[in-house]
């Protein structure tokens, strides 16, 4: 066995699985089910970075329920399942700075049928997991909240042999502190990556197999999002309304949402896709922005806001998804890249993508194989439900990156009916994605610094007492889990070329640049970190690289 990475020369304990599956979000559940449901016997644990099931769940929520009738065909029947607010109403609208033109409803029935979310639910995805996470308990699936994947073990042919979990109680000098405790391997015939978008070792399976050969980059979006107490006479249960336009610039890509759940709950939130070019942009303050655009505080006049995250989401969609296995393993659900971009959808696929990796590992274990490639998962795909799903909408994200708000949209909205219609036949074609968004910002000198207002504490707010709503908590005393590469380039690029754009880019004010003396100091404040993997995407010189802290840190997500 290859212990990647391993200085303490002392055995890990270790387990065996049958299968073993990191993460517990909708993907990696999914799976742990659909494995126990086909065959009872087989030992699957779940391991989860997260405090607990669903602490680090984040996401809009609008939730198409293909994935869960397939799952459980049942659900719809049971008195506590989590899908409470039917969608009743669609609105989209173009926002100008004083404006809000909406679409006409004339105008709204002609929308591409993949767009209305008629049959659709608004949801707390943590909620939803933790559903899931009950039900996988009940199937007898091991679950283990509060470790940290750190490692892949392989055999001596290279192949995935399960995970290793991260020491804990080392303090920051590397030594070892009093709680000192060793991780734990756990060793499966076959291991499912489900970490969300840019998971650390989904990442890393990615470069270590090749899997983005002939892909398209990794494209991304930053969601930011709050949760609301609005006064009554404002709520309206079931209302999901999306906006583009103002506070975003034209050659800016993104949105917002408005999404009334039941309770006088209010989701808001914005998606601003990580390839803008303006270093000064700062996404969290655009989002606080978007708050005091007339038709949107009217919203919350009188009310009072709960909490806050953030999450990166992946938007290359087709052209950017990687070959899926591996030796000895898969990537399922937003490790894969399964988000359909335009409905700001990827519960659904996720879900089913678990469903199809699970069927391929059932079909390989009862065949006598173990630790080899998933090659039905992998074939079978693009021409199941996530792939018809997602080819529709493939040349989405390139328009619009090409074309700018303006013409990208009614462009977008031209090509998907088109697809639709001419089952996923292109005049188009399948577009590129080009650059990587790592390197899409301009140097400083290009642009202007952007005066965003300050925050007034009623609509909008700062990024600390933002991140104190998350309930994100890191120990003081570990090593910095992000990994700055080369501190002179970080001053020489980052901060002299790009004018020190992840002061702005991370929305919980985990960096700084400190002026002293001797020049520029770059700070690193991660306790901070709600993990959202943005500056390991953005930064332009790919010089920060986010790793687990320690199990069970990071923000604890409440109703998001």
């Amino acid at each position: 066995m290859l212990q990647d990475n391993d200085p303490d020369p002392n055995p890990r304990e270790s387990i065996d699985f049958d299968v073993v599956i990191v993460g517990a979000g909708p993907a990696g559940l999914s799976a742990a089910i659909r494995i126990k449901q086909r065959n009872p016997d087989l030992s699957v644990v779940v391991i989860e970075k997260g405090a607990d099931v669903g602490a680090h769940i984040i996401s809009g929520a609008v939730v198409d329920p293909v994935g869960i009738d397939a799952l459980l065909p049942g659900w719809r029947e049971e008195a506590d399942h989590p899908f409470r607010t039917p969608v009743t109403e669609d609105r989209f609208a173009f926002l100008t700075r004083k404006l809000a033109i909406g679409l006409p409803a004339l105008l709204s029935r002609l929308m591409p049928p993949l767009m209305s979310n008629h049959g659709n639910f608004i949801v707390s995805l943590g909620e939803v997991t933790r559903w899931l996470g009950q039900k996988a308990e009940a199937l007898g699936v091991d679950i283990y909240p509060g470790f940290a994947a750190t490692e892949l073990l392989t055999d001596a042919s290279g192949a995935v042999i399960g995970v290793a979990t991260g020491d804990v109680g080392i303090a920051r000098d590397g030594s070892h502190g009093p709680g000192y405790a060793r991780g734990m391997e756990l060793l499966g015939k076959y291991t499912l990556l489900a970490e969300g978008a840019r998971g650390s070792l989904s990442k890393q399976a990615i470069a270590r197999f090749g899997l983005d050969q002939g892909r398209d980059p990794g494209k991304f979006g930053i969601g930011l999002k709050e949760v609301w107490e609005v006064a009554p006479d404002k709520h309206r249960p079931g209302l999901v309304q999306h906006t583009f336009g103002w506070p975003l610039s034209n050659d800016t890509g993104g949105g917002s949402f408005l999404y009334h759940m039941d309770g006088n709950l209010v989701s808001v939130g914005m998606v601003v896709h990580l390839n803008y070019k303006n270093p000064y942009l700062a996404p969290f303050q655009e989002f606080q922005r978007l708050k005091t655009h007339p038709a949107i505080a009217e919203t919350f006049a009188g009310g009072r806001r709960l909490s806050y995250g953030a999450r990166v989401v992946t938007e290359g969609g087709w052209q950017s998804v990687p070959k899926l296995v591996f030796p000895g393993g898969a990537l399922i659900g937003c490790a894969a890249g399964f988000m359909n971009v335009p409905r700001i959808k990827g519960s659904h696929n996720a879900v089913l993508s678990g469903i199809e990796a699970a069927d391929a590992v059932i079909e390989a274990l009862a065949s006598g194989r173990q630790q080899d490639e998933l090659n039905s998962y992998e074939n079978g795909w693009r021409t199941g439900p996530i792939g018809r799903d997602l080819i529709l909408v493939r040349n989405v994200k390139p328009l619009w990156s090409r074309l700018g708000t303006l013409l990208g949209i009614p462009a977008v909205g031209l090509e998907m009916w088109l697809t639709t219609l001419f089952k996923a036949w292109s005049l188009l074609g399948t577009l590129r994605h080009g650059k990587p968004d790592s390197a899409t910002l301009e140097a400083a000198a290009k642009h202007s610094p952007i005066d965003y207002p300050r925050p007034d504490g009623v609509l909008t707010f700062d990024r600390l007492s933002s991140v104190f709503l998350s309930n994100t908590n890191h120990s003081e005393d570990q090593p910095v889990h992000l990994k700055l590469a080369d501190s002179d380039l970080q001053r020489r690029s980052e901060h002299d070329i790009y004018a020190g754009p992840s002061t702005r880019y991370c929305p919980a004010g985990v960096y700084e640049w400190i002026e002293e003396p001797s020049g520029p100091r770059f700070q690193i404040n991660a306790q901070n970190c709600v993990h959202c993997k943005t500056c390991d995407i953005k930064d332009p010189n790919q010089n920060i690289t986010w790793v687990p802290p320690q199990g069970g840190e990071g923000p604890v997500y409440v109703g998001l």
